[in-house]
């Protein structure tokens, strides 16, 4: 089954689901994984799984900067209230808003 190398994210959520089903022990595991993923050969699920390891590789090895986290302010409403900040909320304060006390 020929496809093109481009993966959507219900494919890449897939592919990530399989590698936590089928791990390196697995008989036929690269058939299981395409079959799993759906639209991909073994062939191009070899090599997204060779990129996955190598990106994985460059993080942990530090070459990949950390992301510039700005204070975000996000708005969520729950159970009629409003939570602003949701992270920089102290943990008493949150499980009020939420109902949870």
């Amino acid at each position: 089954m020929a496809s093109n190398s481009v993966w959507t994210a219900k494919q890449n959520k897939r592919f990530e689901n399989a590698l936590a089903i089928y791990d390196e022990g697995t008989p036929d595991r690269w058939q299981k994984l395409a079959r799993a993923v759906g639209g991909k050969t073994v062939e191009e699920v070899k090599r997204h799984y060779e990129k996955l390891v190598e990106d994985v590789k460059q993080i942990e090895e530090g070459h990949v900067p950390l992301p510039n986290y700005r204070n975000v302010v996000a708005t969520v409403g729950v159970g009629g209230h409003t939570i602003k900040g949701y992270s920089y909320m102290d943990e008493e304060k949150r499980m009020k808003a939420l109902s949870l006390q």
